[in-house]
């Protein structure tokens, strides 16, 4: 039996088994490139209450281009889990494909007060802002970064980039040169240091 919120319903389970089945022919179609037989494969069983059946179809409605049906699962799946940054993650990939850059914002910044030292949002939000040439915002993210992870390349070269569009050379010098300890050669960290001098 499902319960559902007006009372209890009396509705057929899928079986498990058959849910299963589901699930692998759908990485099958997944795995060919054939994203709407994919999420065909889960329709078939699919289940409203199912977190894990709307985290997938939100993530293949965005493959196949259906940004507008991938929100839709998305926001059903981060209602279904509160707490997810899975669910939240998922969804901000169509909102970026729609250019709703204030929700994929928003959405960012739940994440990190859910859970404060997620580097992933901490740096894609401080990519958002770099973006906007919004430095001052990008900052402290990237800082917040490195701080966690000191030798991680993203983070340092970013940082670094961002320093230098504030005026700080010397730390831009800094971690470009921690940049090219960690990819020898590194093009970019090359061209900041060779706009510094």
């Amino acid at each position: 039996m499902i319960f559902t919120a007006a009372g209890f319903s009396a509705v057929s389970q899928v079986s498990q088994e058959a849910v299963e089945a589901a699930f692998t022919k759908s990485y099958q179609h997944e795995k060919s490139g054939d994203f709407k037989a994919s999420a065909d494969d889960l329709k078939k069983v699919y289940d409203e209450a199912s977190y894990e059946m709307n985290l997938r179809l939100g993530w293949l409605n965005y493959n196949a281009g259906l940004f507008d049906e991938s929100i839709i699962f998305y926001n059903k799946a981060q209602k279904l889990k509160p707490y997810s940054e899975e669910a939240r993650f998922g969804l901000i990939l169509p909102l970026a494909a729609l250019g709703r850059w204030k929700e994929v914002e928003d959405l960012y910044n739940k994440i990190l007060e859910i859970s404060p030292n997620n580097t992933v949002a901490l740096y894609r939000l401080g990519l958002v802002y770099y973006g906007r040439k919004d430095y001052n915002k990008a900052q402290p993210l990237f800082k917040k970064v490195v701080d966690l992870y000191p030798f991680g390349y993203d983070g340092l070269l970013m940082l670094g980039w961002t320093s230098y569009f504030l005026g700080n050379y010397p730390q831009a010098k800094v971690l470009f040169n921690k940049v090219l300890l960690y990819s020898t050669g590194d093009a970019s960290a090359k061209e900041g240091l060779g706009l510094i001098k």
